[in-house]
């Protein structure tokens, strides 16, 4: 894992995302979904009527691993993160957890979806609300694809249609209506 350790700012809000790790241009701008992914991930939360500072200001966004896990040595992106990895960074998410108390939990990629739920493909996942109890509390969990320039999967069908019921989903949720629709 390469430094620097990128978390998102500060927030009490019930939800919560969870990415996979840092890109390596993560670090220079200092939050996540900084670069590409992240364009293409704030366009997705505009389609439902959500900006990416509002997002940033009201969403905690967290990730499996906190630093980039370098690039893919094979080529094809980054690394994905091993399983000690993952494990070193575990406590950090379960005291988020505790801490934040979240009602919805927003995993972005399939590392991040792996965290909380079994599957064998997006298609079980994606476009689904999920229940799940963490701890003490009970929580929500809408899945969302990662979105790598490197992936075609949201971009055609059945992905793309799931990423739009996914996100309809996200909507809908109290939560996001509390933290979103409420506000004057």
């Amino acid at each position: 894992m390469i430094a620097p350790v990128i978390i998102g700012e500060p927030s009490t809000s019930a939800i919560m995302s969870v990415g996979q790790a840092p890109g390596r241009h993560e670090g220079k701008v200092q939050r996540p979904f900084g670069w590409t992914a992240g364009k293409t991930l704030f366009q997705w939360f505009e389609s439902i009527g959500v900006d990416e500072e509002s997002y940033r200001q009201q969403v905690y966004m967290a990730a499996v691993c906190r630093c980039f896990p370098g690039k893919n040595p094979k080529g094809g992106g980054d690394r994905v993160p091993n399983k000690q990895e993952i494990k070193n960074c575990s406590q950090w998410l379960q005291q988020e957890y505790q801490l934040i108390q979240p009602q919805l939990i927003i995993p972005i990629g399939k590392l991040a979806m792996e965290q909380y739920l079994e599957f064998k493909l997006l298609t079980d996942v994606v476009g689904k609300q999920h229940s799940q109890q963490l701890g003490e509390f009970a929580v929500d969990i809408i899945p969302l694809p990662h979105p790598s320039g490197l992936s075609t999967w949201f971009r055609k069908d059945p992905g793309k249609t799931l990423l739009q019921d996914a996100l309809q989903l996200i909507q809908q949720h109290p939560a996001w209506q509390q933290a979103f629709l409420t506000r004057v």
